[in-house]
Order: structure tokens, then C-alpha cells, then sequence
């Protein structure tokens, strides 16, 4: 006898995750089936050899984000602003010395999860039944059958559902799921080109054992067109005994192997705050571009390709079948905002 499940969610990420719990409180308990062998999606917080939450994946949220901050209140997490005080640097030329700027305070700054974006994700799941999410089963095909939806993943283990969710980016979606029968064409017309945000997106981190740009006045935030790194905040953590650097590196820097990329990023800081700055303890960083984000070569003309299409918004296989996920938002499509967007919204239909 093949398992049957009410609902199926594809994709442990914060949409999917959010989507369960949502439905959670209505009494609906959802399988989550996720490709990879973690949680969490385009969020990734891994921890430093001095213990600090280094962010590899979305990190900040405001106060434009008030479903992302009402479900952190919900669930009794903490946020806490970014920091930004102090001397700014851009860098124009890398000939030339970098421009110093002071960021006024903001009223409404940016914030951040105390232990890292990973506490949501986390925090999410163990709102969940035991059991409720099954890592390293990445779905392969969906197929409609005697009033139910058939899931097979890899490995041909078969689910069937009365209902299934897809959480994953539609790009995604297009060249690794197979559909019987097919979508229409308003769906598969659209799904190749729908742009998943952060895809080929590269995030580094950096932990010290203390501040050593605070102590030099710096508020740890750069933007440069002409290094390897392309923007830098600080990184430390709410307890401020925790120190840290985070941000995005030039795209091309792709093609480096991660020793090289640590090596030109260590050469920038040194560029850009002195030859004295110490030695991180821990280099980190992540190209997004594996499979569970990114496949072949899609043609994006546009940021937000896509995002949030009226198609995306439809049901399909005589309802039982429905997008989610952050790129079908109809607001802020690609932010953590979006994906708790779709979520609610989605969730309201069950």
C-alpha cells in the first residue's frame, strides 16, 4: 500500500515551512518533501569557530516587511538593527583611495535575527509534527490519477496526495519536474524564464576575534566597483560579543576556487582599512548557483523576470495542484517578505 497524504508541500525552504504552519493551525498537517539533504532553502546560517552566526544566505528585513516581522513576533524570535555607525567606504578605482561617507541613522533600519536567519527556519520546523519533513527526497514527477496527484522522487518512492504545493523556484520547476498530464502552455510558457532570485548570487562571511574596524572608526560598510567585494556590512552578533563581516563578492568571481576568492577578499580589506588588520578565524562563502537553485541557463532580461505572473497565481490539475514560494509573490517577489506572502496567501485556500 503506497502512502497517502492529504496535502504535499514541495520544498523545506520559508515558504514551505511557513506554509505548513500556517495550515498547521488549522488542523491540516502537510508532508514536506525537500531535494536537499537541509532545511532552510535560500537561507544557510552556519556558525564560526568562535560560534558566530555567519549568514550565507538572506539576512536582513525592515519594517516595509511586516508579515516577516509579525511571524518572528509570533514565534518569539528576536530581531535587532544593523549597524552602521561610523566611517563608510566606496571604492571607485581600485587605483585610487576609497571615498569616505557617514550614513545618517535611519528611523526605520534593517534588522536582523538574533542567532541567525537559520532561528526562523528552525523555529518553523519544530512547530511541525515529527516526521513532517523528509530531507533528500527532491520530486521528480507529478502525475494525476483517480481524483488524487501521484508525487515520485528520485529513487522512485511514490506518494500520493490529495493536494500538492511546489515551494521550489519555477525555473526549477520547468527542467526538473515532469507533469502527466503536461501543464498548459500559459504555465510552461512562463516557467523557464521566472527569475530565482539570488541564483548565481555569491555571499561571504568573515569572523574576528574583535571589531578591528570599529576600533578604527569604520562602520564595516563597503561598496566598491572595483574589487572582488562588492558590498560589506557589519556582522556581529546581538550580544555583541561575537564579531563578523558579511557580504556579496563580484559575480565573476565564480570561476576562482574559494581559496583564491578568500585571498582577493583578504587583499581588499587590507586595501581598504590597513596593511594591520588581523586574520579572520573563519572564511566562509557560497555561490548560488547548485541544484536546488539554479538549472541550465535561463534568459533573464530583467530583475524579478516573472515574478509574481498571473500564472504563477493559478491552479492547475483540476486544483490539486499550486505554486508557491517567494518568485510567485505578487510583493516583494525574491525577499524572505515575499516568500511569507505567498504562504498566507496560499494557505487561505484550504
Amino acid at each position: 500500500m503506497l502512502p497517502q497524504h492529504d496535502l504535499i508541500i514541495i520544498g523545506a525552504g520559508l515558504s514551505g515551512l511557513t506554509l505548513a504552519y500556517f495550515l498547521s493551525k488549522k488542523g491540516i498537517q502537510p508532508t514536506i518533501l525537500e531535494g536537499s539533504d537541509r532545511i532552510g532553502g535560500r537561507i544557510q546560517t552556519l556558525r564560526g569557530a568562535l560560534d558566530t552566526p555567519l549568514e550565507l544566505g538572506a539576512t536582513w528585513f525592515s519594517d516595509m516587511h511586516p508579515n516577516v516581522q509579525s511571524l518572528i513576533a509570533e514565534l518569539r524570535l528576536q530581531s535587532y538593527p544593523q549597524y552602521a555607525s561610523g566611517i563608510s567606504l566606496f571604492q571607485t578605482k581600485s587605483f585610487e583611495p576609497p571615498q569616505q561617507f557617514y550614513v545618517p541613522e535611519s528611523e526605520a533600519p534593517s534588522h536582523r535575527l538574533a542567532g541567525g536567519t537559520q532561528m526562523l527556519i528552525d523555529t518553523l520546523a519544530e512547530k511541525l509534527p515529527p516526521g513532517s519533513i523528509r530531507p533528500s527526497s527532491k520530486v521528480v514527477a507529478i502525475s494525476e490519477g483517480d481524483g488524487r496527484l501521484t508525487v515520485t522522487t528520485e529513487g522512485d518512492r511514490i506518494y500520493h496526495a490529495n493536494a500538492v504545493v511546489c515551494c521550489v523556484p519555477p525555473q526549477l520547476v520547468a527542467t526538473q519536474i515532469s507533469f502527466s498530464p503536461r501543464l498548459p502552455e500559459s504555465a510552461t510558457g512562463i516557467l523557464p524564464g521566472v527569475q530565482t532570485w539570488m541564483a548565481g548570487t555569491i555571499k561571504f562571511a568573515l569572523e574576528y576575534e574583535q571589531p578591528f574596524w570599529r576600533h578604527k572608526g569604520f562602520s564595516g560598510m563597503v561598496y566598491s566597483h572595483a574589487g572582488i567585494i562588492m558590498e560589506m556590512y557589519d556582522h556581529t552578533n546581538v550580544e555583541e560579543n561575537r564579531f563578523g563581516l558579511t557580504g556579496f563578492l563580484n559575480s565573476g568571481a565564480a570561476v576562482y576556487p574559494q581559496e583564491v576568492r578568500k585571498e582577493l577578499v583578504l587583499r581588499q580589506l587590507a586595501d581598504l582599512m590597513g596593511d594591520d588588520i588581523p586574520l579572520p578565524s573563519t572564511y566562509l562563502d557560497k555561490v548560488w548557483n547548485d541544484a536546488f537553485v539554479l538549472d541550465g541557463n535561463p534568459v533573464i532580461l530583467r530583475p524579478h523576470q516573472h515574478n509574481g505572473h498571473p500564472a504563477l497565481q493559478s491552479t492547475y490539475m483540476n486544483g490539486r495542484f499550486h505554486f508557491c514560494g517567494t518568485e510567485t509573490s505578487t510583493a516583494f517577489p525574491g525577499y524572505m517578505e515575499g516568500a511569507v506572502l505567498a504562504a498566507r496567501s496560499v494557505s487561505e485556500r484550504f
